[in-house]
């Protein structure tokens, strides 16, 4: 009786886990977001990387800590050299009892140019070992403009079927109803501070009115985040008429050669 009711418990708890509830928020501590403004302000315009580290409960992934990856070129020795520093400083932080699992990574973007095929193979090689994993961009052009350009985005389901199975057809994406916009899933983020740092804060907070400067730093003017997309924007149409040129070309010489192959085989039946 009893070992049936722990079987009972077994296989209920390994039904929990298949069946977990969706990812519906990304709690970060402030210490995480603020070691990634700090990295990617640093290095702008260039772009940079780096690991988040935190616990998946629930329909909750919490971000506790990060560190950043080191700039390398790519080459398949310093590749190594990277993955083995990841290592070290994950072994590092479990040494000193710090949070040591991965939940996803960082980067930097340039003007909201982050989604690439690049991005998406990530995710894919992240989804192989981590059930749920999340990449937080942020942006440091737009959040000079008065707005911190800080967002976690997942690849939605849909999507992640399709690229493991290799079928982009037209069929099976308007059987999943897909289309650009449909690629990746934005999760809201929530800041958490412990209650000693928001006492702390509270205490920074100065006791003098408002002056009019501080109302000048609320222009969330995003004129040069606009002009930047439309540049990018105008790229794409770019490739899209060149994909077309290639395809009219492509179709013109299946015209051609079925042609052929009828005149041919009309010839055949002449001689015949």
């Amino acid at each position: 009786m009893a070992a049936n009711t722990m079987a009972r418990s077994f296989l209920q708890a390994v039904a929990t886990e298949e069946i977990a509830p969706p990812l519906r928020v990304v709690q970060m501590e402030g210490l995480a977001i603020l070691k990634i403004i700090k990295h990617c302000k640093e290095f702008s315009p260039a772009l940079v990387t780096g690991q988040l580290l935190g616990l998946d409960v629930g329909s909750v992934l919490e971000v506790t800590n990060c560190f950043p990856f080191p700039i390398r070129e790519e080459d398949e020795e310093i590749e190594a050299d990277g993955a083995n520093y990841q290592l070290e400083m994950m072994r590092c932080l479990r040494e000193v009892n710090v949070d040591n699992n991965t939940v996803g990574w960082y980067q930097s973007t340039l003007l909201g140019s982050y989604q690439t095929v690049e991005l998406i193979e990530t995710f894919m090689n992240y989804q192989e070992n981590i059930r749920r994993c999340v990449c937080i961009i942020y942006d440091p052009a737009r959040s000079n403009q008065g707005v911190l350009a800080l967002k976690a985005l997942k690849l939605s389901d849909s999507f992640m079927d399709l690229y493991r199975k290799n079928n982009f057809t037209g069929e099976k994406l308007r059987e999943k109803k897909l289309s650009w916009v449909d690629i990746f899933e934005e999760i809201p983020i929530k800041v958490s501070n412990s209650a000693l740092i928001s006492a702390f804060m509270t205490e920074l907070e100065p006791d003098s009115p408002v002056a009019q400067c501080d109302y000048d730093r609320l222009n969330l003017s995003t004129t040069p985040f606009m002009e930047r997309n439309v540049e990018f924007l105008i790229e794409c149409m770019e490739d899209l008429s060149s994909e077309q040129n290639k395809f009219q070309y492509y179709y013109r010489n299946l015209q051609r050669q079925q042609a052929q192959q009828q005149a041919w085989l009309q010839k055949r039946r002449y001689d015949d």
